[in-house]
């Protein structure tokens, strides 16, 4: 058997499936290992799963909006049991899918955990494999270190994986994976209390956008219960969980759920004998074109913990493969990536926020809130708000944000627009297509507020 190869890739998540079957297709003889099931965080225990159960959630609402639309007689009870079931099955079928793409294109793949034990030399599965050049895409996991006693709780990994919905959920953790099942769960039944330190969920994100999501979700019944460092989870004595905060307070639940964040997958690969150096966070440090330290070494997706999303894995994963192999430089753009949230309402972004844009020069800012059709005609409190940060100078859209129905789908969309530099006067010169909620992102006319002096009139457009 001859175990030399052009390229391995350690880890067949999708920015490892991505490389693999580009280089291939630039004829290099690839092998890809797996130590787990092929398809990664996202298509196994992660984005798909996750919006899936989104899914199954958002018909609670479906359900009661429908008696405001003139339907009668309309009920259910959902089985989480017949979910998991049906999702289990879906899962099977696109690892099968992701299996034949690789086959498809050529790729070796081995089942099996792999670790660099030389330069240009990889072992798994028993065999020592040469090439000449090696790709770590090991992803992330759920970290669990960020109070006493977190080992207790499930992860994001588990949480997909419940048969039942239990009857109050705890959820610890702010970010983006913690807001989502919190909603989620509790479209379910779930009695939800989301527990973090900071004043509101979603740090990092537009602060409007922030506001307004903890509203919807107070809205709709869950607690939120933020300001508050958390100092450690036990078991409750009389069962389920306690969670105790620096201020003495205790919140209980029967169910936990931990999404204070994840950790690159970098244990175990032997990165640091090969040389891979690993920066602060413990993510393999790379350069604008996913080089690490070592030399024949690149990596690509969450575990170099840039932009962990899974679009963002596959461009650089394809960008090395077509720079490698297809002897033409490519690089990835970090800087306009659109990113989800997928809550009830959910919320979507690309670009700059109002506060960042802001440091960056004269800037207006536009906005539109309302009450959406459907909503409003079923008797529902949804809301919906978009915001447009708008370069001052250039009149050039800096930032896309949105929290509402179809968020994702709309921003997706104008994500083109700002990756393009499309100006504000473009947005104003774009027909609308009616009646949307989209079309409120081109009736927006006059600038909210500004921060700095554009040295033009009060319209937002720069003098031609």
């Amino acid at each position: 058997m001859n175990d030399t190869y052009d390229l391995i890739v350690i880890g067949a998540g999708s920015g490892g499936v991505a490389a693999a079957r580009r280089a291939a297709a630039h004829g290099a003889r690839v092998l890809i290992a797996e130590a787990d099931r092929v398809g990664g965080t996202c298509v196994i225990r992660g984005c798909v799963p996750k919006k899936l159960m989104m899914y199954a959630a958002g018909y609670a609402q479906l359900l009661s909006e429908a008696v405001g639309f003139g339907w009668t007689g309309v009920s259910g009870r959902f089985e989480m049991a017949r979910w998991a079931d049906a999702k289990a099955h879906e899962i099977d079928r696109l690892e099968a899918i992701y299996r034949r793409m690789l086959a498809d294109a050529g790729v070796e793949l081995v089942d099996g955990r792999a670790r660099l034990s030389g330069p240009g030399l990889v072992e798994v599965a028993g065999r020592s494999l040469r090439a000449g050049r090696v790709l770590i895409a090991t992803g992330g996991a759920p970290a669990r270190d960020a109070l006493p006693g977190l080992e207790l709780a499930m992860s994001s990994n588990e949480v997909l994986n419940l048969r039942e919905v239990p009857a109050s959920l705890l959820v610890i953790g702010g970010g983006y994976i913690a807001v989502e099942f919190a909603s989620i769960l509790a479209g379910l039944g779930a009695q939800v209390t989301l527990a973090f330190r900071d004043t509101l969920p979603l740090r990092g994100f537009d602060p409007d956008l922030r506001t307004r999501l903890a509203q919807a979700l107070s809205t709709r019944g869950l607690t939120l219960a933020g300001g508050v460092a958390l100092s450690e989870l036990a078991r409750g004595s009389g069962g389920g969980f306690e969670l105790r905060r620096a201020d003495a307070s205790v919140l209980r639940a029967e169910a936990v759920l931990n999404a204070t964040g994840r950790r690159p997958n970098t244990a175990g690969l032997g990165l640091a004998e090969a040389g891979v150096q690993l920066d602060a966070r413990g993510a393999v440090a790379v350069d604008q074109d996913s080089c690490t330290t070592a030399p024949g070494i690149w990596a690509v997706g969450d575990v170099t913990n840039r932009v962990n999303l899974t679009p963002v894995a596959i461009a650089e994963g394809r960008a090395f493969a077509d720079s490698e192999f297809g002897r033409r430089r490519v690089r990835v753009d970090h800087r306009t990536v659109a990113s989800a949230v997928f809550t009830e309402p959910p919320i979507a972004t690309v670009g700059l926020t109002e506060a960042d844009a802001a440091r960056e020069g004269p800037v207006d800012v536009y906005e539109s809130d309302f009450r959406p059709m459907k909503s409003a005609f079923a008797g529902g409190a949804g809301r919906s708000y978009m915001k447009l940060v708008v370069d001052g100078l250039s009149d050039v859209v800096l930032g896309i944000h949105m929290i509402g129905t179809d968020a994702p789908e709309i921003v997706q969309s104008l994500a083109v627009a700002l990756t393009c530099r499309a100006t504000k006067a473009d947005f104003d010169r774009t027909l609308a297509v009616h009646p949307t909620a989209a079309e409120e992102f081109v009736l927006m006319r006059e600038p909210v507020r500004r921060h700095g002096t554009p040295p033009h009139g009060p319209t937002g457009t720069a003098p031609t």
